[in-house]
């Protein structure tokens, strides 16, 4: 009988009631704030419950009497992050509206590496989540009234996004293994890209050296996002 009091294992974060801290017990926020901090400067892996409770000076089971546990957090911290900055107003022309939601989306994964291995695992329900979903979900709606096709399109833009930021994330942490900056590392391949390229087996790769200009990422994800919102654009138009 005494288990038939315990909170059930499914209830979702989103449903809990919370309890006010405790006379100078860390708040729910400032538990989420402080794990965010330090997912962002050191990754998940390095994310826990007494981590957390080290940082804030506190007994990591008077955490656990406001945050059930490590999955919970990452729901919160996920929201947390969503809410950070509003979503991008709308004006009524799709392609336009979409741009603006793939850049804040871009934006956010940029400032919280640990967040886009969560989002492409999970959906987010929390309140802040819902909302992004839902202006993203509105600017597709002026392309077209079908909500099935709405949300596909909303689906198309985002994984575009994921995968494009992906590519920049990883990079980064490529600079970081090495130490080597990208000036530091073209220099130091330099004489193996020579050699490729005198050899004449990869003349379109020499080509590419030689002649084509270098994009920022922004540029290169600009370019990417264009493409796909074209895309779009000619699906929709044959599906009219």
């Amino acid at each position: 009988m005494a288990d038939s009091a315990k909170e059930p294992a499914h209830v979702l974060v989103w449903s809990k009631e919370r309890r006010a801290p405790r006379r100078q017990a860390p708040s729910v926020e400032q538990i989420v704030r402080a794990a965010i901090t330090i997912a962002d400067a050191e990754g998940l892996a390095a994310l826990s419950m007494r981590r957390v409770a080290a940082d804030l000076d506190s007994g990591t089971a008077s955490l656990y009497r406001y945050v059930a546990g490590r999955d919970e957090l990452l729901d919160l911290m996920i929201d947390a992050v969503e809410g950070e900055t509003g979503p991008p107003p709308l004006s009524g022309d799709w392609r336009a509206d979409l741009t603006g939601v793939a850049r804040h989306v871009r934006a956010t994964l940029l400032r919280h590496p640990w967040l886009s291995s969560e989002l492409t695992g999970r959906p987010a329900l929390g309140a802040n989540s819902l909302r992004q979903q839902d202006v993203a979900l509105t600017a597709a709606s002026a392309l077209t009234p079908d909500i099935t096709l709405a949300a596909n399109v909303v689906d198309t833009v985002r994984a575009y996004v994921f995968g494009a930021v992906a590519r920049d994330l990883a990079e980064e942490q490529a600079q970081r293994r090495s130490g080597l900056t990208e000036d530091q590392w073209r220099e130091s391949v330099a004489p193996y890209i020579r050699e490729v390229i005198d050899s004449g087996a990869y003349p379109q790769f020499a080509r590419r050296v030689a002649e084509a200009e270098d994009a920022t990422p922004g540029e290169r994800f600009e370019f990417g996002l264009a493409c796909v919102l074209d895309g779009i654009a000619a699906r929709a138009d044959a599906t009219a």
